[in-house]
């Protein structure tokens, strides 16, 4: 019997024994990319691998083998010889799946590369506004550093007058491909690096990049009631894409610097108002700041302390809905430190007529 049937084929691909099939071919594929012999040229260590990752896979990827394997079936004494890369079992439309750059590795027939052009790359700032640019909303510029086409060559990256001309090497394709026994291997094209032309007489100005930063002002209006953290996506406003790709998204976040005496909870504002002793006590009309300026509020006789009042109407608007949140005064009773002789024999005087006893409701002892 050969001892290699007891290798943990699971164990080489790296995946549980329950792992689905999907599971395994892209354990499969991402082991390939690692250890083929393109990639490791002369390593001996790296090709015998590539063997195990292939006995592993030709056995598992087939369910009836998988099932034989599974029960102990000894395929090596019965003549089993792995064989290819299992290619049949791979659907023109996996190499548009998340690990469909197995072209980078190796492919039978040609294609034309999608690489070709390519999105731009997004962008992200942040922009700090005061609490009451919040609350009304905001329209501000911006500067935002970014890439954006060459403004002598016009992002084509070759010296005004000579255009690119398609690469020989590659022929325009992106890639290169290598004969190795029954396969033809494809890597990136050393002379183009993937795009598929050369640039003879690049441009001064970018060196042949295309690109050249600039820092541009950017016009942004902010709306009313956005919150701390909050983020503002504007659309192809990143930097310009490769090759005639789309541009990327500019993503702003928002911070809201606080206010010295208004918090905010969702789309309330949140107030403590400090109240004397004998105007919690008495009674008494106050006048209150609001992110609009002072109303007037009244406090009823016998106001007690952490006791709250709502202002409707006086919050946040809420984005994307109508309506506005509440503005929620809490108060805060003050109670004098330092009183004077007379103070304290009024106190006292009030304190032998007020017949009111704030721990009546307190269990009496037996």
């Amino acid at each position: 019997m050969n001892g290699r049937q007891f290798k943990d084929f699971y164990k080489i691909l790296g995946v549980d024994r329950n792992a689905s099939q999907e599971e395994i071919k892209r354990a499969y594929f991402n082991l390939a990319k690692k250890y083929h012999p393109d990639r490791n040229p002369g390593n001996k260590e790296a090709e015998e691998k590539m063997k195990e990752i292939n006995e592993a896979y030709e056995v598992l990827r087939d369910p009836k083998k998988r099932r034989e394997y599974d029960q102990g079936f000894d395929f090596f004494s019965q003549g089993f010889r792995p064989g290819g890369f299992g290619f049949e079992d791979i659907g023109f439309s996996d190499f548009f799946s998340p690990f469909g750059d197995i072209f980078d590795i190796f492919t039978g027939f040609e294609r034309t590369r999608p690489s070709a052009s390519r999105r731009g790359r997004d962008l992200s700032v942040t922009i700090r506004i005061s609490f009451e640019d919040a609350y009304r909303g905001v329209t501000t510029r911006v500067p935002i550093s970014r890439e954006v086409d060459c403004p002598v060559c016009g992002g084509s990256g070759a010296r005004v007058g000579t255009t690119s001309k398609r690469c020989p090497d590659c022929q325009g394709r992106g890639y290169v491909a290598i004969a190795q026994g029954p396969f033809s291997i494809s890597r990136t094209c050393p002379r183009c690096m993937g795009v598929g032309t050369i640039i003879e007489n690049p441009c001064p100005n970018c060196r042949g990049t295309g690109k050249s930063t600039e820092t541009q002002k950017v016009t942004v209006k902010v709306p009313a009631g956005i919150d701390d953290g909050a983020k503002i996506r504007l659309k192809n406003m990143g930097e310009p894409g490769l090759r005639g790709g789309p541009p990327g998204d500019l993503y702003l976040n928002v911070r809201v610097s606080p206010h010295p005496f208004f918090k905010r909870e969702n789309s309330d504002i949140l107030l403590d108002l400090p109240l004397s002793f004998t105007e919690a006590a008495l009674g008494t009309n106050i006048r209150i700041p609001t992110v609009n300026g002072e109303v007037t509020l009244k406090i009823p006789a016998g106001t007690q302390n952490d006791q709250v009042f709502r202002i409707r109407g006086k919050g946040f608007p809420q984005v994307g809905r109508f309506g506005r949140g509440d503005m929620l005064v809490k108060v805060k009773v003050s109670v004098p430190k330092n009183l004077s002789r007379q103070e304290r024999e009024l106190l006292k005087k009030f304190a032998e007529i007020n017949r009111e006893n704030p721990r009546s409701s307190w269990p009496s002892k037996h």
